[in-house]
């Protein structure tokens, strides 16, 4: 009987040890497989949910309005920073405002040699913390995402950052969005 017991107890040994590889592979395994993710791009601003209401980047993906911003977002990597809890204020300027530059500048800003200009003027854009309309007053200045201000002034009952009317202000479920008539260029 001693001999069944050690035989029996020498055998869940070696079961333990044979399967104990076996979990560490599968967990180095695991982790690859969540880096290799990482690496080709999946990240918050792929998570699908129909049902919260859209965030910053979903309302502006959604706009007709709004095809130059996103691609300049898409274009300098800042997608999954702007989809994620925030909140974010973000003065959107609309495809017109992209069109008063000059010519060329849109254009020049997207090639992937110009990425910390293009960053830096969509960060100019972007402030941490949700804005409401309300808020805002007559002689206030927000520190903008890239360090720079923005200043805000009220009159006749319309807003503007740094001369540009905000015309309309959109609540996300991550911040708030406030569509401009141009293009804010950091000073």
């Amino acid at each position: 009987m001693k001999r069944i017991f050690q035989f029996f107890l020498f055998s869940i040994v070696l079961i333990v040890i044979s399967c104990k590889p076996a979990t560490q592979e599968a967990q180095a395994t695991d982790t690859g497989a969540q880096h290799s993710s990482a690496v080709d791009g999946v990240g918050q601003s792929n998570v699908k949910d129909d049902i919260s209401k859209p965030n910053i980047v979903q309302v502006a993906v959604g706009s007709a309005d709004h095809t130059t911003l996103v691609a300049a977002v898409k274009a300098g990597g800042l997608v999954d920073a702007l989809s994620n809890a925030g909140p974010f204020t973000v003065f959107a300027p609309t495809n017109a405002a992209f069109d008063k530059l000059p010519a060329g500048t849109v254009e020049n800003l997207l090639k992937p040699e110009n990425k910390k200009d293009l960053v830096d003027i969509l960060e100019y854009h972007t402030y941490v913390g949700a804005l409401k309309p309300e808020y805002f007053k007559d002689g206030q200045s927000y520190e903008e995402v890239n360090g720079k201000k923005v200043d805000i002034t009220v009159k006749d009952g319309k807003t503007f950052v740094n001369g540009s009317e905000i015309v309309a202000s959109i609540n996300t479920s991550n911040g708030w969005i406030h569509v401009i008539g141009d293009v804010l260029l950091p000073k």
